[in-house]
């Protein structure tokens, strides 16, 4: 096997060759390989161009006679439910096929905002045939380096719009939205709220399309003030939730964009002394094992995370033997889980 950052005589140019012909340092050749992201933008060019020109070779793509193979499953918060259910679902289709599975909490953040280096000379190292990364948020460097290595990727449930071509697997999010917002209306509700997660991100921006839709759909007046951004944090969903308490006119019942902000809406009607669902309905998304363990149980919504990840795996194995999907996103449905944290406001109950 020829491993990233070297080459044989019989194989092609070494990495000196392409330095020299890109007029650059070898370091900086490698750093270029490597994905580093301290590299400037046209260095980068002329390295990678450099680099197709000269043949140099590359990653080899998957050999299904080798056993097992690997692959990497990177995610950001390996002691959460959330990547607790992905792994399970990657894991029994890794089984299925034969593979082996190395988990790692590779596309993280440094404090100061910028993404920690060092995964892309991990997965190098350790040979790895194709990567699932969930959440996934990769920088331009990096979907080059994997590009440029020819290692097949499958992102899970991406934030923001992948590039041309990139395939990924996420849930029917427009959908959630709306069946968790027609389910209140259902129960009578009309002043229903909803506090979503990060700006900008697919999914959140998704679920809160479906909401604005049920609404719609039912001539129910949108409420502006009704829309909160929280961005997945508990502790922030809490403060949201007090925000809303405190319009004058406040809502009945709140659509919480997932489970684990539901907590913090859980413990702000908790500290103001109102009880769920008799004074405010409220529904999550996910379907975590928190929406079950919480009193009162979480109506939410379900995305199939286990079933994602699997799919996700069977996409990449797939493309390790070097086929390619037809489509680039595969989206799995949504549905709700009637629990016991929703109920008809309370002008509407039937008095004793």
């Amino acid at each position: 096997m020829v491993r990233a950052g070297s080459a044989s005589a019989a194989a092609g140019p070494t990495l000196a060759v392409v330095a020299r012909e890109a007029g650059v340092s070898v370091p900086t050749a490698s750093k270029v390989v490597n994905g580093r992201e301290d590299v400037a933008p046209e260095t980068r060019r002329r390295v990678t161009e450099a680099l197709d020109r000269l043949g140099y070779v590359r990653r080899p793509r998957f050999d299904p006679a080798r056993t097992p193979g690997l692959v990497d499953l990177v995610v950001h918060s390996p002691e959460s439910s959330w990547s607790g259910a992905v792994l399970r679902g990657v894991e029994a289709a890794a089984y299925e096929a034969g593979l082996e599975v190395v988990v790692s909490a590779g596309v993280t953040r440094t404090r100061d905002g910028r993404r920690e280096r060092g995964w892309l000379d991990r997965l190098a190292a350790r040979g790895s045939s194709g990567v699932l990364l969930d959440p996934a948020e990769l920088s331009a460097s990096q979907y080059a380096w994997l590009d440029h290595h020819r290692i097949p990727y499958v992102l899970i449930d991406p934030a923001q719009e992948p590039p041309a071509g990139v395939v990924s697997v996420g849930a029917a999010n427009w959908q959630g939205g709306m069946s968790a917002t027609e389910h209140l209306l259902g129960l009578g509700h009309e002043r229903i709220a909803v506090v979503a997660g990060r700006r900008r991100t697919l999914y959140a921006g998704a679920r809160v399309a479906g909401y604005r839709s049920a609404l719609a759909s039912a001539g129910v007046r949108h409420r502006p003030e009704y829309v909160r951004h929280a961005g997945f944090d508990e502790t922030i969903a809490r403060l949201r939730m007090h925000e809303l308490l405190d319009l004058p006119e406040p809502p009945t019942a709140v659509f919480v964009c997932s489970d684990r902000m539901a907590l913090g809406a859980y413990a702000a009607l908790a500290e103001r002394g109102l009880r769920v669902p008799d004074d405010m309905s409220v529904v999550g998304f996910d379907d975590l094992p928190e929406a079950r363990w919480v009193a009162p149980a979480l109506t939410t919504v379900r995305q199939p995370l286990a079933e994602m990840a699997g799919t996700a795996l069977r996409l990449l194995v797939r493309m390790m033997q070097g086929e390619r999907p037809e489509g680039t996103r595969t989206e799995l449905s949504t549905r709700l889980v009637h629990r016991a944290s929703t109920a008809a406001p309370p002008a509407l109950r039937p008095t004793a």
